[in-house]
């Protein structure tokens, strides 16, 4: 399968903008022959706090129909992410169409940053979403998901491709890498991860997209700039990984679940 990396300085809170900048890394990636298109996290909006006026109500959202209309018209399965309004605070997510337009995959993310301001407007998700994508089972995150290590060894049970949309800020930039590489290398899964580039809403962000295998090699990786980055993976070598070193054979599941359970006043279970 070919994956596209759709890095972009999507703007800020410019929903038109973004959709031309869109709609062009779309043309470039079908003639690419991409498969299946990554965008970063909120990809019309960078991310906003302003739900009220720019979260969309997913029965009649412009953002779902305009991705709709393109993966069809391109014929590639496209990953892209929106802020969705729901019954008390607005949810962050990550949708996913196939090539003909069906809705394959609709995750809202399960841990907004509370250290920064999205968890006053944003409300975590419960479930997971996962996928049949050509040869690949996949399953999408969002951003902050990426340190949580718990979601993604669930997923990897039956998935082999995890894809991360974020908006990951130059601050935090060295984290970003060493942390997609964690979760390919202990999942035994390929690692997609697709951040935004440029400034937004007084922060700076740095790019870097990129696609980790399952041992942690960096097979392809983007600069700061907006462009298409393009590469082939193929699902054997993550089954293969798998097979040569049995590591999921090893996990204590069942344990890490008695462990994780209050601890009585003298601090014993």
């Amino acid at each position: 399968m070919r994956i596209g990396l759709g890095q972009l300085d999507v703007g800020f809170e410019n929903k038109e903008y973004a959709k031309k900048l869109c709609e062009e890394m779309i043309f470039s990636a079908a003639k690419a022959q991409v498969d299946f298109l990554v965008f970063p996290e909120m990809t019309l909006t960078g991310f906003t706090i302003k739900t009220k006026e720019l979260a969309e109500d997913f029965s009649n959202s412009e953002t779902l129909q305009f991705f709709k209309k393109n993966a069809m018209l391109h014929k590639m399965a496209i990953c892209f992410g929106l802020p969705l309004l729901s019954l008390e605070k607005a949810e962050n997510h990550c949708v996913i169409f196939s090539e003909t337009g069906d809705l394959l995959a609709d995750y809202a993310k399960i841990h907004p940053f509370s250290f920064g301001t999205e968890a006053k407007f944003y409300q975590g998700g419960t479930s997971l979403a996962s996928c049949m994508i050509k040869e690949f089972i996949t399953t999408p995150f969002v951003c902050y998901d990426l340190r949580f290590p718990e979601i993604f060894q669930i997923a990897s049970q039956t998935s082999t491709l995890l894809v991360v949309i974020a908006n990951w800020p130059i601050s935090r930039r060295e984290d970003w890498a060493v942390l997609l590489k964690a979760r390919a290398m202990e999942n035994q899964a390929f690692v997609v991860g697709v951040n935004r580039t440029g400034n937004g809403g007084g922060l700076e962000y740095f790019g870097d997209s990129m696609v980790i295998s399952p041992r942690g090699i960096i097979l392809a990786q983007a600069k700061e700039e907006t462009g298409l980055t393009t590469v082939d993976i193929f699902p054997e070598e993550a089954l293969t990984c798998r097979k040569k070193f049995p590591l999921k054979a090893d996990r204590k599941p069942d344990l890490y679940c008695k462990l994780l359970q209050p601890k009585n006043e003298r601090g014993f279970l």
